[in-house]
């Protein structure tokens, strides 16, 4: 009977050592996959989680590579602000540009004449970052000519128009504390900068037109899988903390925007993500390609918001962009046409 046995344990202990041994490589298999899944290259999501939907242009950006004739414009060093009056000021204004709703929002604890949109919501980091609206070149351009008021305009007008555009509010005390603080900020950010500098990045990347008109359609589904997490299923954005300001700004409906701001030209909002957003992308490491970039900016841009009065604009119609989205025109193209594209006849159109 012992003889019989043997052979018996004998494939019993076989068996076991292979079952042993193929649990060893599923374990090591295991190992691997979670190390790769680490160290997959996905960004931080503004609550700190990886975000599977990132997805890096391989493309180089044109904006990486400055030309040689652009000055790079550096941001100053905050320690070099000057003691006494003149730094408290330049702080206080970069502070309502970072945080402007808590001053003029609907809660403001100075008025209450906007949106709740802070500055820095369309000119990101409170008007320093590259290719994001930055405030390099601002003050060495005024006073200067506008083409759409048809005047010659003080520096005050630009903050009067983005309260009364961009903010869709009312245009604050233009000699108070406030608007000489904001100035005096983004004089300081600009210091340095003369008139005729040609700066890399002061506005941001003028992408190339598309072939056909930009796809709103087309552009939900880049909203949808991109930009939904951040501002919202119905593009309400997410309130900050205080619940006075945005965290993360509405792109349409009551507290968006209004359709007399730069933002409401397809041009303005498909140059700003394609080298800003969604969260995480920058000039050199888009995450849009370029036709997503317009298609997603035709999506937001066709979505209600305020309405502005805005028939004393471009008085003279030449000077008119050709995507402003509203009539009446210097030539037939159509104001769909103008909103959405193509732009290229346009232009084409233009030049003869």
């Amino acid at each position: 009977m012992a003889e019989k046995k043997e052979p018996v344990i004998e494939a019993i202990v076989k068996t076991a050592r292979y079952i042993a041994l193929m649990g060893s490589i599923a374990v090591v298999f295991m190992v691997i996959l979670i190390v790769c899944f680490f160290n997959a290259e996905w960004p931080a999501t503004a609550y700190g989680a990886p975000s599977p939907t990132k997805q890096i242009v391989t493309t180089t950006s044109p904006a990486a590579h400055p030309p040689a004739d652009k000055a790079i414009w550096k941001v100053p060093d905050t320690n070099a602000l000057p003691a006494g009056e003149p730094g408290k000021m330049i702080r206080y204004g970069r502070e309502l540009i970072a945080h402007t709703a808590n001053y003029f929002g609907p809660r403001g604890s100075i008025a209450q004449i906007s949106n709740g949109m802070n500055c820095q919501n369309c000119h990101l980091d409170a008007g320093t970052r590259l290719f994001a609206n930055n405030f390099a070149g601002v003050m060495a351009t005024y006073p200067r000519f506008s083409p759409r008021s048809g005047t010659v305009d003080p520096a005050t007008k630009r903050i009067s128009e983005c309260f009364q555009r961009s903010l869709a509010g009312k245009v604050p005390d233009t000699s108070g504390k406030e608007v000489r603080a904001m100035l005096a900020y983004m004089n300081w950010i600009g210091r340095g900068v003369k008139k005729d500098n040609r700066l890399f990045g002061s506005s941001t990347e003028k992408i190339a037109f598309l072939d056909a008109a930009a796809d709103p359609v087309q552009g939900k589904i880049v909203y949808l899988t991109k930009c939904l997490s951040c501002h919202g299923k119905n593009g309400e954005g997410q309130l900050a903390a205080n619940k006075q300001g945005y965290a993360y700004p509405p792109l349409w409906g009551n507290h968006s925007y209004n359709d007399g701001a730069g933002m409401y030209r397809l041009s303005s909002v498909a140059n700003f993500v394609k080298n800003n957003m969604p969260y995480g992308a920058t000039y050199q490491n888009p995450q849009l390609t370029n036709e997503q970039a317009w298609n997603v900016a035709a999506f937001i841009n066709s979505q209600p918001r305020p309405h502005m009065d805005q028939h004393k604009d471009w008085p003279q119609l030449s000077n008119k962009p050709i995507d402003y989205p509203f009539g009446p025109y210097a030539d037939s193209f159509t104001a769909q046409q103008h909103k959405y594209g193509p732009f290229k006849p346009i232009k084409n159109a233009k030049k003869i």
